[in-house]
């Protein structure tokens, strides 16, 4: 009998979770029971509250990675906008802090477990640092981030990466169910319940099998041009910008209030020829700041960060005498405030 284990964690979203289940139960009973279908939780046996009102679904035991089969772990349902405690970032955050993102660690090493996820599902276990360098998807809205995670985003319905299986946005979670009891039980059991939901599966699911579609590389807007920014410092205006870039030269004592919690980072820059170097250290950790570069009185670069989740940040700041203010920007993510103090 094949374990089917999905996830409730507080301001999941409903359907991503009870349209999964339904899926899984119809297929037990026109497969002779071969599937057994129960909520889990990271902490064990409890109500859990849905972000849908806080309507609570009872979960019968605690989420078992030694169990092997599949494990769904759904999105949340909160506010799309802000930096509240209701907002889904916060609440998926909350969920990546649980015990959940070292079970399902343990489930992507066993041999025998499949681990899926619907819409916001995937951003709990890319946050947590389990599917950098991995082809996933999730909800649109949050494609930009999951690629700031170190993921591989893929804008399909379904992504089948092995033993991860991810779905978009959160009706794809019938997709996914009926995707996995095909590829799990057959295409006749699969066909036998999109029959009974009168439903038939959307999409493509993307492999990274076959050929693969030609395309360019653009560089985005959004990303630092560096040619041109090296082509700049040969107009005359070199000077000018080094003399703009020693003004964040030293030592700075940063904090970034992010909506999960306030990171206290210790950033050191330095300038010379016209070029600019730095590091940020948080905790024990100190890594480069990426692609630095001097606009129009502000710096900006992207780092890298392992805590409180794994997001690739991108930075927007400015100096005043020795105080530091900006930004920092990940994907839907409200943009963190960054307040800082040159210390030397």
């Amino acid at each position: 009998m094949l374990p089917v284990q999905i996830v409730l964690f507080d301001g999941f979203d409903l359907l991503d979770a009870i349209a999964p289940y339904e899926v899984f139960c119809a297929a037990a009973m026109n497969a002779d029971n071969a599937l057994k279908v129960e909520f889990v939780t990271a902490e064990g046996p409890r109500p859990v509250p849905s972000g849908i009102n806080g309507l609570k679904i009872e979960a019968d035991g605690r989420l078992d990675p030694e169990r092997g089969g599949i494990i769904l772990v759904p999105g949340a349902s909160g506010d799309i906008e802000g930096d509240g405690p209701d907002s889904i970032p916060a609440i998926l955050g909350r969920a990546m802090n649980t015990e959940l993102t070292g079970l399902v660690g343990q489930a992507l090493g066993q041999q025998d477990a499949v681990v899926a996820t619907v819409c916001g599902g995937s951003l709990v276990l890319a946050m947590g640092g389990l599917l950098e360098g991995r082809p996933a998807v999730t909800n649109h809205l949050g494609m930009d981030l999951l690629g700031a995670t170190g993921a591989i985003p893929v804008p399909a319905r379904i992504v089948d990466d092995g033993n991860l299986v991810t779905g978009g946005g959160v009706t794809s979670g019938l997709d996914v169910a009926l995707y996995l009891v095909e590829r799990e039980l057959g295409p006749r059991i699969a066909h036998a319940v999109e029959e009974l939901f009168e439903f038939e599966r959307r999409g493509t699911v993307w492999r990274e099998s076959g050929m693969a579609p030609g395309t360019d590389k653009i560089l985005r807007g959004d990303e630092p041009n560096i040619a041109a920014d090296l082509a700049a410092t040969n107009d005359g205006t070199m000077d000018h910008k080094i003399t703009q870039a020693s003004a964040f030269d030293g030592d700075w004592d940063t904090t970034i209030a992010t909506p999960i919690g306030k990171l206290e980072v210790k950033l050191s820059i330095a300038s010379s020829d016209g070029m600019i170097q730095g590091t940020a250290t948080q905790g024990d950790e100190t890594v480069e700041l990426m692609n630095p570069v001097l606009r129009d009185n502000k710096l900006t670069w992207s780092l890298r960060i392992t805590k409180p989740m794994r997001l690739n940040l991108k930075f927007e700041v400015a100096a005043d005498g020795d105080q530091m203010t900006g930004i920092a920007k990940a994907g839907i993510l409200p943009a963190s405030k960054l307040t800082g103090k040159r210390v030397s």
